[in-house]
């Protein structure tokens, strides 16, 4: 069958960003599928197409995947009305090209909200099979934030409404939302929940890189390096290693250092904070491809996976850090509770502190650094969670029985070549 993959921040692993949507086009295509992929340009995505945009697109082949990239030019340091400019223009191209040409499934992923019209209009006018991949709840997560404008929360609620009923199938990303999507009189039948996951192979690839050799005046051998790699917005709540760096200054511990790797509208401002306390333990560092992340990684002592104290995260979110800490064999600390803070207190594979408490995020370092013995037993755990549960390829043999499930519903064909496991192996 033909897979119509919308997905506006697409990346390759040459990107910044995540590639769960490359590695599960992938796993489509080793299954015997066709699959085109439909996204945007964006600040920290690399789609692997090269040449000038015709006509606010180029196309190719990457991978086996027939690539289409809209000339969207998306930033995280955008203003909301600019944001909202490029959702509405990628989901218009997209909605154009899922009416227009024969695929039989279409399949859309968010964020942004808006990927829910071509899928669903899709539905709607050709009665094609929809299956929509749902990351966060909305707009319940934007409200819990602070948005407050009644006529955005309406919208959204609309959208997420409207895509849930035409869907023949929903991919839910944590408990949560597959709590939350239920909550809406969905049948639990129709909802998978697959969380995103850990590419472990493809770690084991990489060799360690010293986080010293990157940044030699700031880092110094011996130093423990606890690394958070990730989005810096609103959301990631990164204050809360600002004040644990400073703890650990008052507490004159130099020997631990927070890396901070990413970009986003929250960070001139961090590092402004940072500079303004004389924090000479906090290290800021730009986004780096993937390959250069896994080996800073598995390079560092400890992955920070750090949110915002928001409730509606503790069960709604599955970030893609988390599972990158795992596949790295790294320990992690994570400072709100919910689903990830069980696994990681059930597991042994690291800590969980309460949010807002920098007392306790700094204690846990410094017994960290104190105890560093206990690093290796403590990742050799998270590595063993990481491919006992969410190993990519496990995790792409769900997605793919998911979308051949809804194209079977309605009739399509969905035979299969090979397995997702082959196409790893």
């Amino acid at each position: 069958m033909h897979v119509l993959y919308i997905h506006q921040y697409f990346s390759t692993r040459s990107g910044a960003a995540g590639t769960r949507s490359y590695e599960f086009a992938r796993a489509l295509i080793a299954r015997g599928h066709t699959v085109t992929m439909l996204c945007g340009s964006t600040q920290r995505a690399v789609t692997g197409l090269q040449g000038p945009f015709v006509r606010g697109r180029r196309t190719g082949n990457v991978d086996g995947i027939d690539v289409i990239e809209f000339d969207v030019g998306y930033s995280n340091y955008d203003s909301i009305l600019t944001r909202a400019k490029k959702f509405v223009s990628f989901s218009w191209g997209s909605s154009l090209q899922a009416a227009h040409d024969s695929y039989d499934v279409i399949f859309t992923t968010s964020t942004p909200l808006t990927v829910v019209m071509p899928g669903a209009m899709a539905w709607l006018i050709r009665r094609k099979t929809f299956v929509f991949e749902v990351r966060d709840l909305w707009p319940e997560l934007p409200k819990a934030l602070g948005l407050r404008n009644p006529f955005a929360l309406v919208a959204m609620h609309a959208l997420e409404w409207f895509g849930y009923k035409t869907a023949t199938r929903l991919v839910a990303l944590a408990p949560g939302i597959a709590d939350g999507i239920a909550r809406l009189g969905i049948p639990r039948s129709r909802i998978d929940l697959i969380p995103n996951g850990c590419d472990c192979d493809v770690f084991d690839e990489v060799a360690p890189l010293s986080a010293h050799d990157i940044f030699p005046d700031k880092i110094h051998p011996g130093d423990l390096v606890a690394v958070f790699a990730g989005a810096h917005g609103i959301a990631n709540g990164l204050d809360a290693v600002i004040e644990a760096a400073s703890a650990l200054q008052r507490r004159r511990r130099p020997d631990i250092k927070l890396l901070l790797i990413g970009e986003g509208g929250q960070k001139p401002r961090l590092v402004a904070q940072a500079l303004a306390q004389g924090l000479d333990n906090v290290v800021f560092s730009e986004p780096v491809a993937k390959e250069r992340l896994i080996g800073l990684l598995r390079g560092a002592d400890i992955g920070l996976q750090v949110l915002a104290d928001c409730p509606a995260f503790y069960r709604g979110t599955s970030p893609n850090k988390f599972f990158d800490y795992l596949a790295a064999g790294r320990p992690v600390l994570i400072n709100y509770p919910g689903w990830l803070a069980e696994l990681v207190v059930a597991e042994q594979c690291g800590f969980a502190v309460p949010p807002g408490d920098p007392a306790s995020f700094a204690d846990r370092l410094i017994w960290l650094a104190d105890h560093r013995d206990q690093i290796a037993g403590m990742g050799e755990r998270a590595k063993n969670l990481g491919r006992r549960e969410f190993d990519r390829p496990i995790l792409a043999e769900r997605f793919t029985k998911s979308i051949e499930l809804a194209a079977s519903a309605n009739g399509v064909k969905a035979a299969a070549e090979t397995s997702p496991e082959a196409f790893w192996n």
